[in-house]
């Protein structure tokens, strides 16, 4: 117990034990927070309520970050629950292998609306709902990439989505602040999960981060 004894948040992303979401999760878990977590599809919950439970949580909801009807359910359980909530966690992206895979001036308008939906467009959409929970204030924080800031070979549309997130993390801080609502982003380096796998070359990028870190 320690840093987050007493506050409740609700972290969106796990997909399984490699997930960023699920590291994030267990940090809080052991800092003393209490969790709540969603899933994607039946699929995904088989793998997302064991990992719930294994670290205290009973709150395990179903969400597609697309539908806003989804969104706003997770925070109406939420309030019914417990009242309020301290802090949410995003770790939520997507995009079409195929456009991963081909070059970004063949990125189709399809994929690129659901990149930027799902891996931009969501963090607005949680926070939106989040916001009348966080009735003493409390933190969003969201998972971004290098690829938001330079080209990175392989990354394409999902890039210019992260792009999209972190300057959203902007915007959303300076209107938050007001009220005594952080938001966040956090870079991280190469990691093996499952989002990481639609990523061409991927076992090269990791190589060279893994020689070139201090």
């Amino acid at each position: 117990m320690g840093l987050m004894k007493g506050k409740r948040g609700v972290v969106f992303g796990v997909a399984n034990d490699k997930s960023i979401a699920w590291g994030v999760a267990q940090q809080l878990s052991a800092a003393g927070a209490e969790l709540a977590f969603t899933y994607l599809n039946d699929a995904l919950e088989k793998r997302v309520r064991p990992l719930a439970e294994s670290v205290g949580a009973n709150i395990v909801l179903p969400c597609d970050v697309g539908s806003d009807q989804q969104v706003s359910a997770v925070f109406t359980e939420l309030g019914k629950i417990w009242g309020s909530i301290d802090f949410v966690v995003h770790a939520v992206a997507f995009a079409n292998r195929e456009d991963l895979k081909n070059p970004f001036s063949q990125t189709s308008r399809e994929g690129f609306l659901l990149a930027m939906d799902i891996s931009a467009y969501s963090l607005l959409a949680v926070t939106r709902e989040a916001m009348p929970l966080m009735k003493q204030g409390g933190s969003i924080v969201t998972m971004s990439y290098l690829g938001a800031m330079m080209a990175v070979p392989d990354y394409n549309v999902m890039g210019v989505a992260k792009a999209a997130l972190e300057s959203s993390v902007r915007y959303l801080s300076a209107e938050l602040g007001q009220q005594n609502i952080r938001v966040n982003a956090v870079s991280a380096g190469p990691i093996k999960t499952l989002a990481a796998s639609g990523i061409g070359n991927f076992k090269e990028k990791l190589h060279i981060m893994e020689e070139r870190s201090p």
